[in-house]
């Protein structure tokens, strides 16, 4: 089991969120990291750079995957991997939030949310599969719904948590339609943790639900106002704001801002250089992709 309350984690981010980005993080206070999303079908055909996207590094100790999918058959057959040992990760995030056209047009990411009948299927057998033998926590990271004037997180987000298995729940505070344009909604994600605790199911984390909440957290004192904003939500996943400026972790834990000097900066970039090159190799493409 993950003690899920009051984490910092780094959220998902496709293309930019690799193991070496996500080793600088852990050295600023990440506490749970997650590997790029990654695409059902390319791990389940042996695609080498999808499962790329799902390799570990031993300094992430709260380490999970994301996955992307249209059917229940398809993610079932990854979760079954997963418990069967051929991926190392704490947990398996579903992927719920994607707007991007290719993916939300083939019923996959922020697509799934319209499906409900064909989620809930995922999310139980998903759930089932990986407490077999791995007992590997199934979370799920959502928008507020499809259309910015039709949130539908409310509802589910409880049903997820309480019926279908999942273990949390992570909300960004924008719709599909609303892309990454308007702030984050962190009243309605304060309103999804009330949803999702109004009856106070008991479980392992002592009657509450997790609840993580995502969206415009650049330094501790937005983190301060959206936890005021939004107290019943467990922890914060921090997405752009890590992209800005990686320790952004640090200066949460801290409680203050860090005025990073100049060579501080040089050496973040020769670590994350030394990390690329350990990842990717030395070889001219090594060195192109680190580049």
């Amino acid at each position: 089991k993950i003690d899920w309350e009051n984490k910092l984690y780094l959220a998902p981010l496709t293309t930019v969120g690799n193991l070496p980005f996500r080793r600088i993080c852990k050295k600023f206070g990440a506490d749970i990291t997650c590997g790029e999303m990654a695409m059902s079908l390319q791990l389940l055909q042996g695609h080498q750079p999808e499962w790329a996207l799902v390799q570990r590094h031993e300094s992430e100790d709260i380490f999970g995957i994301q996955l992307c999918g249209p059917s229940p058959q398809q993610m079932a057959r990854v979760a079954q991997l997963v418990d069967d040992g051929h991926i190392n990760c704490d947990f398996v995030d579903i992927n719920l939030g994607c707007p991007i056209d290719l993916v939300y047009s083939r019923g996959m990411g922020s697509g799934l949310m319209a499906r409900k009948k064909p989620l809930e299927v995922m999310v139980r057998s998903m759930a089932n599969i990986l407490a077999r033998k791995s007992q590997t926590p199934l979370t799920i990271k959502m928008r507020t719904g499809v259309y910015a004037d039709k949130h539908i997180a409310h509802n589910l987000a409880p049903l997820s948590l309480k019926s279908w298995g999942a273990s949390m729940v992570c909300i960004h505070g924008r719709s599909r339609e609303q892309r990454y344009t308007r702030s984050a909604d962190w009243k309605y994600i304060q309103n999804v943790a009330e949803a999702a605790n109004e009856d106070a199911i008991v479980n392992c984390y002592g009657g509450t639900v997790p609840i993580y909440g995502n969206g415009d957290i650049m330094n501790y004192e937005d983190y301060n106002n959206f936890k005021a904003t939004a107290p019943q939500v467990s922890g914060v996943m921090i997405a752009r704001g890590a992209l800005i400026k990686p320790w952004v972790f640090k200066e949460i834990k801290e409680q203050q801002h860090w005025d990073i000097s100049a060579s501080e900066r040089l050496d973040m970039i020769k670590d994350y250089v030394n990390y690329g090159l350990e990842h990717w190799g030395s070889d001219d493409k090594g060195v192109e992709t680190t580049r």
